[in-house]
């Protein structure tokens, strides 16, 4: 049987990732500072522990793990990582995370590595036109990331591909889009647009208001990825024989203005959208994906629509849940 290590598994993608990996058969330890919020621990074991000391990695990296993924760091969508109140903190956290987890992994000689970086890493010059962003992987350098939170995603980029480099680890590194879905953070101030969106749709019709917010113009465009694509995607690039990195992300690129009206639609209610300032990161960024299609003969294929109905709905019951 093979054996799997989820740091974060306690977070969205960490968690979903641990539920793949039992379904294929997989004895899979979780490694995270809470369990799952939103459902039982499905993890064959499941260590309560910070990554940010020596020693919990140690703990957890205590044997030869076929496959370790790493997604754990501190971070969260635009009103958290904009704003520049968290930087030191998203710079340090996951920074010692992932130094420790590199070294833990190379001491025990594990097997295959992933880290989850992000297009955040992208220049932020290269985002201007929000109609054409450019985020090729090769368009990284030279640097200039929007944030802090890209910033350090940068270096551990490095780290990674320096320990590849210098002592042989198998190390596989993919840039996530706006990953979005069910059992994500969705009103704790982590939560990104999709997400936010939904729940702002569902308690105006809750509470029988006319309008919704968005930060800025509404004009920056995204793209948004839905959970069960990113969960395929990393697996196809884990089990490859490429390192990338790679861009994991749809193509499927619109405005946040576009993006609530479908929201809106589902939900079949029809807002008035008040533009108030805000964080908004780039005015725009679109996943490239000519590479990955190249490389892994791959590409996503669920439509935003389709996983923005999961969503919402799941969103709307938390919301009717709590208020």
């Amino acid at each position: 049987m093979k054996k799997a290590l989820v740091c974060g598994g306690g977070g969205f993608i960490g968690h979903h990732m641990i539920r793949r990996l039992k379904e294929e058969g997989y004895w899979v330890r979780g490694v995270d500072l809470k369990y799952p919020e939103f459902s039982s621990v499905e993890a064959d074991d499941f260590i309560i522990g910070d990554l940010r000391d020596p020693y919990v990695c140690k703990y957890a990296v205590d044997q030869k793990f076929d496959e370790v993924y790493q997604f754990a760091a501190d971070m969260g969508g635009a009103g958290y990582v904009f704003t520049g109140e968290n930087d030191a903190n998203i710079m340090h956290n996951s920074a010692l995370i992932n130094l420790n987890m590199i070294e833990a992994c190379y001491r025990r000689n594990a097997k295959r590595i992933f880290y989850s970086s992000s297009a955040c890493i992208y220049p932020k010059f290269n985002q201007e036109d929000p109609n054409n962003p450019n985020c090729a992987e090769d368009s990284a350098y030279p640097a200039f990331p929007d944030s802090e939170y890209g910033w350090e995603k940068l270096f551990s980029e490095r780290l990674y591909f320096a320990f590849h480099r210098n002592y042989g680890m198998e190390v596989r590194i993919a840039r996530y889009h706006n990953i979005f879905g069910p059992e994500g953070s969705w009103n704790d101030g982590r939560e990104k647009a999709p997400a936010a969106l939904c729940r702002k749709v569902a308690l105006a019709i809750k509470r029988g208001e006319d309008h919704i917010e968005i930060w800025g113009d509404g004009a920056q465009t995204r793209s948004f990825l839905y959970i069960d694509e990113c969960i395929e995607g990393t697996l196809r690039l884990m089990r490859s024989n490429w390192t990338g990195p790679v861009n994991i992300g749809s193509e499927e690129m619109v405005t946040i203005n576009q993006l609530a009206e479908m929201i809106m639609e589902i939900a079949g209610v029809k807002l008035s959208i008040k533009h108030v300032p805000g964080p908004t990161g780039v005015r725009g960024r679109n996943s490239d994906n000519r590479l990955i299609k190249e490389k892994l003969n791959w590409q996503p294929m669920i439509r935003l629509s389709s996983g923005l109905q999961t969503t919402y709905y799941w969103v709307r019951d938390q919301v009717y849940k709590y208020y």
